[in-house]
């Protein structure tokens, strides 16, 4: 909230939210979900990573990136000396679409606002793949042109990295990747090593 000095501690923060998120019925993505996929990782983190909506594993376990993308995804963070406790990593839809199509614009506006209370002042903003990247940064993000390349916006740098999910289906895209996190590992020591 703009002006507001008074701001409660991070970690009460989200689990307020959580709770306010509660059972949620607000798309019909609840009718065929197993778990809400919150958000996992440090409140106080200063480097966010976004991505699109929970898939299978996410949504039997109720947490983000698990299987063969969040193992490729924490390989990832491993190469720029980064580990998942460091950081935060949610979803842009925070439940699963059936047979992990992509969300709904239904879908994304009924999770907006609480995307919007998670962003916990962040100095970076990973997002992982091309919705996520539409969503946050510009509706007509191209991922393929544009990742790696960083934008700011609100006080925050943005970046868009392909989605771990993409670099499994497509291996020759990885290292496009590996620049990319190097550019992103140069920007974490330029904007979060400020005081």
């Amino acid at each position: 909230i703009p002006g507001h000095t008074h701001q409660a501690p991070r970690e009460v923060a989200l689990e307020e939210i959580e709770a306010v998120l509660g059972d949620c019925h607000l798309c019909q993505l609840y009718q065929s979900r197993h778990n809400i996929v919150f958000g996992v990782g440090n409140p106080r983190a200063r480097v966010m990573f976004i991505g699109e909506a929970p898939g299978r594993n996410e949504d039997l376990q109720g947490e983000p990136f698990v299987g063969a993308a969040g193992k490729l995804l924490d390989d990832m963070l491993a190469m720029i000396g980064l580990r998942r406790q460091e950081i935060y990593i949610t979803n842009s839809v925070k439940c699963r679409p059936p047979k992990n199509r992509d969300p709904l614009n239904t879908e994304k506006d009924a999770c907006a606002g609480f995307l919007r209370r998670q962003l916990m002042q962040p100095k970076i903003l990973v997002c992982l793949g091309r919705i996520s990247a539409a969503e946050i940064i510009r509706p007509d993000f191209k991922i393929t042109q544009e990742h790696g390349q960083f934008f700011e916006k609100n006080g925050m740098w943005m970046t868009a990295l392909y989605h771990p999910a993409a670099l499994l289906r497509d291996p020759g895209k990885k290292p496009e990747t590996f620049q990319d996190l190097k550019r992103l590992q140069a920007k974490i020591r330029e904007v979060c090593t400020r005081t």
